[in-house]
């Protein structure tokens, strides 16, 4: 199967499974890829991780090879569809980790930048070098980079091509944080950082973050004070105040 899908504990695994062709994201494996979001989405899962097989790459991107030859409308399609599965991994409603072990271009870096959180191995490479085909990204590329590292290094890794190594991503934002050792280990770590948390409550917390990058400050704050105020109606916030009153650990039931 191009797409793994496992269960670790309480976390769900994707798997790019396509070592010997990079991990690319053939058309067939976007579809997988749907259905394998869709899955989780269903599941009791608290975080979601994506990785890729083997050493050398998390996602080169786009298989090539299938690019030639479509017609305008299959290219704007194929782009709409790509979109598409990337905004139903941003909208998961748990949140989502991407561990790039190796190369995450193109389209992967794209897969990357729809997670909630990214972390890089020291041999990451990241990049949309799809300036260099004449092309340029069209899975989310250039609306989601600029938000998270700024208009212009984003301007400058699209316009360029170039490709930038672990210890910058993290410099730059684009990742959490630079890990060693098994990536799928690493990346549990980081998610119990959070994954122990009211997941209605990490949701609106991602809703209000998410939501600012569309709108003036006077109206984020509107949208922070109501979500705000649907957190603490949630019996997980009676839990953890009276959790923190009685100094013990508080027990959340996600409601």
């Amino acid at each position: 199967m191009a797409i793994e899908l496992s269960r670790i504990e309480e976390f769900a695994l994707i798997r790019l499974n396509r070592p010997a062709a990079h991990n690319a994201l053939s058309f067939q494996l976007v579809e997988d890829l749907s259905a394998a979001i869709d899955e989780v989405a269903a599941s009791d899962a608290r975080t979601l991780l994506v990785t890729g097989a083997g050493e050398k790459a998390f996602c080169a991107g786009a298989d090539i090879g299938e690019l030639a030859g479509r017609s305008m409308i299959q290219t704007k399609r194929g782009a709409e569809r790509g979109q598409a599965v990337m905004a139903k991994l941003e909208r998961l409603p748990i949140p989502s980790v991407a561990i790039v072990n190796g190369y995450a271009f193109g389209g992967g870096l794209e897969l990357a930048l729809a997670c909630t959180f990214r972390l890089v191995t020291p041999n990451a490479k990241v990049a949309l070098p799809e300036i260099k085909l004449g092309l340029i990204p069209g899975y989310g590329g250039t609306q989601r980079l600029p938000r998270v590292i700024g208009e212009t290094r984003a301007l400058e890794m699209i316009l360029t091509g170039k490709a930038i190594d672990a210890q910058t991503a993290v410099a730059w934002g684009l990742a959490s944080r630079l890990v060693e050792g098994d990536p799928v280990a690493q990346g549990i770590a980081f998610a119990r950082e959070f994954s122990g948390y009211s997941l209605p409550v990490l949701g609106l917390a991602r809703e209000a973050v998410m939501r600012a990058q569309d709108t003036p400050i006077h109206e984020g704050l509107k949208i922070e004070a109501d979500l705000s105020t649907l957190a603490f109606q949630t019996d997980d916030a009676t839990e953890g105040t009276a959790a923190f009153v009685a100094k013990r650990k508080p027990a959340f039931k996600d409601r």
